[in-house]
């Protein structure tokens, strides 16, 4: 995972997606000990209330979990799990970008396209209902 220091995108939320992206690729596995706060800011050279920040969100996200006195660790995916609210978010930020596509005449089907690398790139998993 790093950090682009020149995104818009704050540090943190690249932290948060870089995780995410990590365990939906089967890089971090449930049960997978995290680096410390500490450890983390170093290795991507960010302030540790960047990493701090990241590891709330996920954890308030349910992928991951801090056990007092022995670290925090990758949580069971729960496949049946939806967060509605977060799923408007994303729903939302879809469709800014669809908006964004379309404007610079980017056709449905290159859209559908990416779509599919992105997906497959993350292992491919199916998580139509």
């Amino acid at each position: 995972m790093l950090i682009n220091k020149t995104s818009p995108k704050p540090f943190y939320e690249q932290v948060v997606l870089g995780i995410k992206e990590d365990i939906l690729q089967g890089i971090l596995q449930p049960g997978d000990k995290l680096l410390s706060v500490r450890e983390m800011a170093n290795f991507l050279m960010v302030n540790p209330n960047t990493v701090s920040k990241a590891y709330k969100t996920l954890e308030a996200d349910g992928a991951i979990v801090t056990v007092r006195g022995k670290g925090t660790f990758v949580n069971e995916l729960e496949k049946e799990f939806r967060n509605e609210k977060e799923i408007e978010k994303v729903k939302k930020q879809f469709q800014s970008l669809v908006i964004e596509a379309s404007y610079l005449n980017i056709s449905k089907e290159e859209l559908s396209g990416w779509l599919n690398e992105t997906h497959e790139g993350l292992g491919g998993a199916d998580n139509e209902s």
